[in-house]
């Protein structure tokens, strides 16, 4: 058996409109797995859910808007009732407020940037959860998607980083105290990768002197992350939990 095969998992994707969330999908559904896409952009999901069922995947889409309870909740019970109990749920959405240091931002930056990439995670986890024990799974998944951020500091990625830094920890805090019920719970960091969040700093003036602190010389694709995020996803990690995956061309390791 392949043990990084996806068939016959359901797996939830958070922020899957563009970027990660929209590579994810489309390589879960490649492995086996019926995906539930979920984002505020609608069309951008249904779009995407589209080409997943014409490349013969299995993929449906649902408005979610991870800052709102019932969204949140309305978006698990649709996933559940198109394709069953969740195996996995990735949870992918996460917003930047700019380059802007903390002395920059105001209330409004840091609660919307630490509602998205934080507290969404804990309450989609905590929901989860529930549904585990109501469902009498004796089996869970929980992918997080952090960021080299956490652990590597520049000027400006302030409250991005902050939030990132907090989800490795809430990472490991949910593995063990999820262990008991049989959820495990690992986070993915990527390095720098193009998408919409990063592209303000990689297409700028400072890309080519910020690249040569990476020690690879280069910048991530997408594809960069397909391994490590089948593993996880997978049950290839099935002796996995708490663990922090950094994927970023040996970057954290580089000279400041």
């Amino acid at each position: 058996m392949n043990p990084f095969s996806m068939e016959g998992k359901n797996v939830l994707i958070t922020g899957a409109s563009s970027g990660f969330g929209h590579h994810f999908a489309g390589l879960l559904a490649e492995s086996g797995a019926s995906v539930v896409l979920g984002a505020r952009r609608t069309d951008k999901v249904e779009a995407r859910v589209k080409e997943i069922n014409a490349a013969g995947g299995k993929a449906w889409g649902f408005e979610l808007d991870v800052r709102e309870p019932e969204s949140v909740n309305s978006f698990m019970v649709a996933a559940e009732d198109v394709g069953g109990p969740i195996d996995v749920i990735v949870n992918n959405a996460g917003v930047e407020s700019g380059a802007k240091t903390y002395a920059m931002i105001d209330e409004d930056d840091w609660d919307y940037v630490m509602d998205t990439n934080l507290k969404s995670v804990w309450r989609i986890s905590k929901m989860y959860t529930e549904r585990m024990i109501a469902n009498r799974q004796s089996e869970g998944n929980i992918v997080n998607i952090a960021s080299i951020s956490a652990f590597r500091t520049i000027k400006g990625q302030f409250p991005y980083a902050v939030s990132k830094a907090a989800l490795v920890k809430a990472t490991e805090v949910m593995a063990l105290e999820g262990a008991k019920i049989g959820l495990r719970v690992n986070a993915l960091a990527p390095g720098y990768i193009l998408t919409d969040v990063s592209r303000i700093l990689l297409e700028s003036d400072r890309s080519e002197a910020f690249v040569k602190g990476i020690p690879m010389r280069r910048y991530g694709e997408f594809e960069d992350l397909d391994g490590p995020l089948l593993l996880l996803a997978s049950d290839g990690s099935r002796y996995m939990t708490g663990s922090t995956i950094v994927v970023d061309g040996g970057h954290i390791c580089g000279e400041l």
